[in-house]
């Protein structure tokens, strides 16, 4: 008995000294890899990356960038259940150990030990607690390794210290991913469920808790059979662990699985205006930053402007290249394969079709072309709208009249159309115009971005040419010219000689000839006329008088700094500029000219909703804190820097409404209200602009071709661009009243002869209201005021015919 006892006692020793030993050893191995792990306090401070969403000017979500999606949620606002099932599921003891779960780390060594035992080969069965699957998570690797889970163990004891039980599981729930490219419980409720945490079922729940151990494996949606009998292992965990009753489970297990997924989010459609903003926000935050900061960006955008930009300027690519030919089908399917129809589904043009379709044809006739449509119907292209559809060759030239439906497409053929409105299934024959364009719409007041599209199809180009493609202003510069002219004394009514001239550009180089586009020449013609009818003679003139330096010098007020050298050349646009750069200086002529920036980006808000940045930093003691009772908003200081006279400013938005009224825009008197604009066309028609504006919206629109090549004969900004503008601003303003451009103080209204500029008399065919500073009306019965120019003599001989104008520009 006393031999028994002595060797209970021995093994009882022996045991303590192989536990301390063991022990020592242990706390040996995690000491030699503390040193250089993270601190695990960083988490105090849980920032997980979170989608960044941009929004409209209405509140409406533009786009969402994210490189993980994930909604946190604090540990307050997880339900109970959720908590339970998955520590039911991934850490029973969770509650009461330190860090790590000795009973868990024997119960697998021996099965570990079994597995080899048998001759098993495969993964390690683990015994990771929920701590140490924080740590892996934030802080190691998925290395299977002794050292990676020696450094697991160290960091876990860490964090048992360092947070509460509460904390680690909010880290954990927040962080896991668990399928269907979503992190944390939350945005896992709303992939699989499309539910809030809080409206899960117990069964529901159990099923998300079941994922972690194998997300793709028991995805519901692929593998709905191993899903559910996990998620009845978890429930049963909850039953075992005492978190439900037996009804609850028996419940939970009988109710079927099923999932909803979330639908897709409605999106304000803005492409290039949106990849703007990244673009802006990205160098201004970082990759990071931008991508996983949560942030919410209000931005400037209007979607129905947007909606009405993108079509305007379709439409107007669509209808210039229409008047070129066309080019031919899209691709061949024999209408007769077994497989058409689905080939038909399956081709893509490579750009967005919006209300365009693909369409096979099989039949083509003298009156029509019969049609197959990706639906399954069937519809009718009628010769009316086939007769543009003239053939071009390799050099640009278009082929016979179109008198036959068959001369433009046969049986097999794959062509784009556009349904046609009225009764019938009856189509019009389209194709992806080559030319591009841009269109910009800003509040002149403020610089906020309202619409922008740089391009037919964001999809082929994400190039924006609204911001990006800088090209030459031609024409559209004059305003500039003249409101220096303004700026030097002159006025509206001031005399300019529109004669030939030619211009010494210096030795070894070539006379310069400048000439008007009509190629003719008008005499005596006042300022107002001259730029009405874009006369580039006069303009010329005017510039050579007053001294590039000053029409430089003006152009930089207005933001237009680019490629201005001090050369005549310049008063005709040969300065290059982009589309959002000449709207914007455009808009400090309306807006009285005040300096103003154009912005996309409204306020910032972080993922916490406190404002990281404001666009508009003025104080406003007024603004807040105070109850409406019907009076009127109290108005912050105006912090814009005057950049011209309002009066000069006034002139020229008084002259721009005569290129509508009397000039080359004419086509927009057709809007019927206020309207101020100059159309742009420089040499060899490579570009083409119209800028205009009202009261309260200016609109830009260029249009020319990427790799820059003539437009064609007789293309301008008035064919080209002007177009989409009135399309644009049809839609703009319809619904609101016409409103006067407002007058500052100091401007005097006088009846003037449009065409002289003299007091009306009894040859006055058409009168204007001309706007003058005091002191400079002309006198009633006086001549015209003389601009000193017209007594110059020109900088060369006085050619009968000036002939063509190398470099010149109209």
């Amino acid at each position: 008995m006393l031999r028994l006892l002595g060797w209970i006692l021995r093994l009882a020793l022996a045991a303590v000294v192989t536990t301390v030993v063991g022990a020592a050893v242990l706390f040996w191995a995690l000491d030699r890899f503390a040193f250089d792990l993270p601190d695990a306090g960083r988490l105090a401070v849980y920032e997980p990356p979170t989608a960044t969403r941009l929004y409209a000017g209405d509140g409406r979500l533009l786009a969402e960038y994210a490189r993980e999606k994930r909604v946190f949620v604090p540990y307050d606002a997880i339900p109970p259940r959720v908590v339970q099932a998955f520590v039911a599921a991934e850490d029973q003891h969770f509650w009461h150990h330190f860090g790590l779960d000795p009973l868990g780390i024997a119960r697998a060594a021996l099965a570990n030990l079994r597995r080899l035992q048998e001759g098993e080969i495969g993964r390690p069965q683990g015994a990771s607690t929920i701590t140490q699957q924080v740590a892996k998570n934030f802080f190691l690797t998925n290395e299977v390794s002794l050292e990676r889970k020696l450094k697991e163990a160290v960091l876990a004891l860490r964090l048992e210290r360092t947070f509460s039980k509460e904390k680690i599981l909010e880290l954990y729930l927040n962080e896991i991913y668990l399928g269907g490219r979503a992190y944390g419980v939350a945005a896992a409720a709303l992939a699989y469920f499309d539910k809030a945490l809080d409206e899960l079922t117990l069964a529901e729940a159990a099923l998300l808790a079941g994922l972690p151990k194998a997300p793709s494996a028991y995805d519901p949606l692929r593998n709905p059979q191993a899903a559910r009998a996990r998620r009845d292992y978890v429930l049963g965990r909850m039953l075992e662990d005492g978190y439900i009753d037996r009804a609850a489970y028996e419940a939970a297990r009988a109710e079927p699985l099923v999932t909803r997924q979330r639908p897709p989010e409605s999106f304000v459609v803005a492409d290039f205006f949106t990849e703007e903003v990244r673009r802006q926000l990205v160098a201004r935050l970082g990759e990071a930053g931008f991508y996983e900061g949560g942030l919410a960006v209000r931005t400037t955008v209007d979607p129905n402007l947007q909606a009405l930009a993108d079509r305007a300027l379709r439409a107007g690519l669509s209808a210039y290249d229409r008047k070129h030919g066309f080019r031919g089908a899209l691709g061949r399917i024999d209408p007769a394969a077994p497989d058409a129809l689905a080939r038909l589904r399956a081709f893509d043009p490579g750009f967005e079709l919006l209300d365009w379709q693909v369409a096979l044809v099989r039949g083509a006739g003298r009156d029509g072309l019969e049609i197959l449509l990706p639906d399954g119907s069937t519809g009718l292209v009628p010769l009316a709208e086939l007769a543009w559809a003239r053939r071009v060759d390799e050099a640009g030239r278009l082929g016979p009249a179109v008198r036959e439906a068959r001369q433009v497409a046969a049986p097999g053929d794959l062509l784009l159309v556009e349904p046609l409105p009225g009764p019938g299934r009856r189509f019009a024959l389209r194709q992806r115009p080559l030319v591009e364009g841009a269109l910009v719409a800003l509040d002149p007041h403020t610089g906020r971005v309202l619409a922008m599209s740089g391009g037919f199809s964001y999809r082929q180009s994400q190039f924006n040419r609204a911001t990006q493609a800088r090209r030459q202003a031609g024409s559209a510069f004059k305003p500039f010219v003249y409101l220096a002219a303004l700026e030097a004394g002159m006025t509206p009514s001031s005399i300019v000689l529109d004669a030939p001239i030619v211009i010494d550009q210096g030795p070894g180089l070539p006379k310069w000839r400048p000439e008007n586009y009509s190629q003719q020449y008008y005499g005596p013609t006042t300022l107002r006329v001259g730029l009405e009818k874009s006369r580039n003679l006069m303009t010329v003139r005017l510039a050579q008088d007053i001294g590039m330096e000053r029409i430089i010098e003006l152009a930089r007020r207005f933001g237009i700094e680019r490629g201005l050298e001090p050369f005549l050349s310049t008063a005709l646009g040969a300065n290059e500029v982009t589309p959002l750069a000449l709207t914007t200086a455009y808009a400090m002529l309306v807006n009285g000219g005040k300096r103003i920036e154009p912005y996309l980006v409204e306020r910032i808000q972080d993922r916490w909703g406190r404002t990281v940045f404001r666009r508009d930093g003025r104080d406003c003691p007024g603004c807040s804190g105070v109850a409406w009772r019907g009076q009127l908003p109290p108005e912050p200081a105006d912090e814009r820097p005057q950049v011209v006279d309002p009066r000069h400013a006034f002139q020229m938005v008084n002259m721009l409404q005569g290129v509508i009224e009397r000039g080359t825009a004419t086509a927009a008197r057709v809007l019927g209200r206020p309207l101020a604009g100059k159309t742009g066309t420089t040499n060899d028609a490579k570009d083409a602009w119209f800028v205009g504006f009202s009261p309260d919206l200016v609109v830009g629109v260029f249009v020319g071709f990427d790799q820059p090549a003539s437009l064609g004969p007789r293309e301008t900004g008035a064919s080209v661009a002007l177009p989409i503008w009135i399309d644009f601003m049809k839609g703009a303003l319809d619904g609101t009243p016409p409103v006067p451009f407002r007058t500052p103080p100091g401007i005097h209204l006088v009846q003037v002869d449009a065409a002289t500029g003299r007091r009306p008399g009894p040859d006055t065919k058409v009168v204007v209201s001309e706007a003058f500073l005091p002191g400079t009306e002309p006198p009633a019965g006086a001549p015209a005021p003389i601009a000193p120019s017209s007594d110059l003599p020109t900088a060369g001989p006085v050619l009968p015919n000036g002939g063509p104008s190398p470099g010149g520009l109209y």
